[in-house]
Order: structure tokens, then sequence, then C-alpha cells
């Protein structure tokens, strides 16, 4: 039930193998001004692999910026970095990928621009922008199924349920079923209706066509989904069955931090690192280490003296903590014990996003600082959005 990557962007792409990823707060720190022209300033995450893919982009931007299927490539290929490599820079340089139609009205820039632009911008926590772009490419293009997909998500993260059915039903018109069936599932999971969204996703599971080799993917995803249908409904037992399910059918960031949750919450702090130590060091890997360190004892380890600095790094910009709002608060209240702190971010925190998780967050958050005020928010943001959740109700 959640949009991310990686937090704020988990989407399955019905071609390009995309998926939003948390944003790194080390994103436009400060710039400093080398003192010499050999000075080195900073070395790049990625090694040998991400220089060469690198280099080879900008061999192919340079002769074909101003070709949509070079540039959307390229695009793509740049925010795989940034969810790989756990460094929303390449997010930048996505959009960077894309900057010949930067000044080009919507109406004129081709829908597949359009929608690259869109899942960056969703990348970035920029749903308004992602928005627009989408609703501008599907005028041009209304059979385009990935839109439609991407713009069910950003309308599920913003707690627009009804509207997030209207384009799941349209992905479900325009693309292979099974994602709009899956798409309809979690919404109907989210509103409470879990005996339904199982079944749809557990007949989706049964389906012939889905057992190749080839479909190790969407399975992976559609077991992922049936584990949060599971959390949402209060069945720890049947979740932990289905993310084991999914976990031996690829490698999956996604998975792997939305696992690591739910250990968190079960008491299982000590299984956390060694889940995660292939993983990048992104800011949300960080936060999870940083979590299972201090229920584990450990209060000062690497992974909170990390985070700690990108943290401070991003409150340098004004915008830095607006994207990072669901991190900061985390970090505040299960790594800091500062429960006003993440109050104070959580809300800020669902003026942008309504996940399930938001909600929860804020939920733990108002709990643990005993802020009535932040209750009765808590109270209508679950009325207005029409979200149900056992996590929720158990804190009472």
């Amino acid at each position: 039930m959640r949009a991310r990557p990686l937090r704020g962007g988990r989407l399955p792409a019905l071609g390009l193998a995309l998926a939003a990823a948390v944003a790194s707060a080390s994103l436009g720190a400060a710039p400093r001004q080398p003192a010499a022209d050999d000075q080195v300033v900073e070395t790049l995450p990625g090694g040998p692999g991400a220089t060469e893919a690198k280099r080879r982009l900008r061999a192919s931007l340079g002769a074909n910026a101003a070709d949509p299927k070079a540039a959307v490539e390229a695009a793509a290929t740049y925010l795989g970095l940034a969810r790989t490599q756990g460094d929303a820079r390449y997010a930048g340089q996505a959009l960077a990928a894309l900057r010949h139609w930067s000044n080009t009205p919507p109406e004129q820039t081709p829908p597949e621009v359009l929608v690259m632009r869109a899942t960056v911008q969703q990348f970035i926590h920029d749903f308004d922008g992602a928005e627009a772009s989408l609703k501008a490419a599907l005028a041009r293009r209304p059979t385009d199924a990935q839109a439609w997909l991407t713009l069910a998500t950003i309308r599920r993260v913003r707690g627009r349920l009804a509207e997030s059915d209207a384009a799941c039903q349209a992905t479900g018109r325009t693309g292979p079923a099974v994602y709009g069936i899956a798409c309809l599932a979690e919404n109907a999971a989210l509103r409470g209706r879990h005996d339904e969204a199982r079944a749809s996703l557990r007949a989706l599971l049964q389906e012939p066509a889905l057992r190749g080799v080839g479909q190790a993917g969407v399975r992976q995803w559609l077991w992922t989904t049936l584990a949060e249908v599971e959390e949402l409904a209060g069945r720890p037992a049947d979740a932990e069955t289905a993310y084991r399910e999914a976990l031996p059918l690829g490698e999956d960031g996604y998975l792997r931090l939305a696992y690591a949750d739910f250990l968190l919450q079960q008491g299982r702090a000590i299984e956390v690192a060694p889940l995660l130590a292939n993983e990048p060091r992104s800011d949300a890997v960080l936060l999870r280490l940083a979590i299972a360190d201090t229920r584990n004892g450990q209060r000062n380890g690497p992974a909170r003296e990390e985070l700690a600095r990108r943290f401070e790094a991003a409150a340098q910009r004004p915008e830095g903590a607006v994207g990072h709002a669901r991190e900061q608060a985390m970090f505040a209240l299960d790594v800091q014990a500062d429960a006003r702190q993440a109050v104070a971010l959580a809300r800020q925190n669902v003026a942008l996003q309504r996940e399930s998780v938001d909600l929860l967050l804020l939920a733990r958050a108002a709990r643990a600082a005993q802020d009535d005020t932040a209750l009765a928010e808590l109270r209508r943001l679950r009325e207005d959005t029409g979200i149900k959740d056992a996590r929720i109700d158990a804190l009472r």
C-alpha cells in the first residue's frame, strides 16, 4: 500500500522496470568550491558499472537529446540508478535527460516524455507536477496503460481512493488485466475490504499465464501486495507467509524495506540488518538499520550518525524536509525518542501524502506524545480518506 519506492513510489511498470524510491536527503546540499582543479570534491557511488552506464548515457544523449525514445531510455536508466544506488542526484539527471522539452507546452510534448517526467516527479514527491504531466499525456494518448497506472498510484498516495479506482479501471481497460485487478484490490484493502482484496490477489497468483519465469517480477509484486493486505487486516502470520513467498522471486528494494518494517513491528529487530545487508545505503535503508540498532540497544551506531548528517544537510535547504518528513518523523520517534518532534513532522508529512503507513506513523507519534490535537487530525484523515488499518486500531 506504499507507492514508492521504495517508500514514496512503488509502481509495477508495464514496460520499463521503474519504481519510485526515497530521495536522498543529501541532494542539493550547499555547493563547495574546490581550491584547485585536481581536488576531488566527492566520489560518486555506483562503482564501475554505474560509471560505464553514465558514460554510455552521456554519449547517447549528446547526439540524440531531441529524440524522445533515447531521452526516455536515458531518463529511465538514471532513475534506475537513483533507485539501486540510493542516490537521488540521479533523479535530477533523469529530469535533465528530458530537458529538450523543458519549455515546450505539454500539448506539444511527446506523451512518452510526459509519462517519464511524471515518474521522476513522483519519485521526488512532486505529486502535483506528476498529475499534471500524466493528464497532459492521457489527453493525447488515452490508451496509455502505464500512464493510467501511475496516475492511480499517485492518487492512492494522496488518499483519493475513488479517483484512484477510476484510474485503476482505465488501466485494466487499456493494458493487461492483472494490473487493473491488483490496483483495485489495493484500494479495496485500504477501505477495509480485506477478504475481497485477498481473493482477487490469490486468484491472480493462480493464473497459469503468470507462472512462467518471465513473470516472476509480477508474482513478486502480487505477493508483496498480498502481504500488505494481511498487515492492514491485522493478520501478521499470513503477512509473514506472503513476504516469504515474495522474497525468493528476485531482488527488490521496496520488498525488503516493507518486510523490514514488518519485522520491526513484530519485535524482530535482530533480523533487519541481515535482511538489508546488500541494499544500497539509501536514507530508507539507513533509517531501518538505525531503528533496529536502537531497539537492539545500540544507540549510537554508524547508521544513526550517517542519517543524522544527511538530515542536517537537508535542513540547509528551505524545501529540504518537505519530501522527507516521513523518514524524519520515523527517525525522531523511533531513534531519537522525540515524540513531539515526530508529531510535527508526521503532520507535515500527511499534508503531502496519506497512505496507510503515513496515518499509522501519525497515530504512533500522537499516542507517544499524548497529543489530542494530532489524534483529532488523525480521525479526520481516516474519515476523509476512508482508510482502515487494524494496526492503527490496535494502538487504542
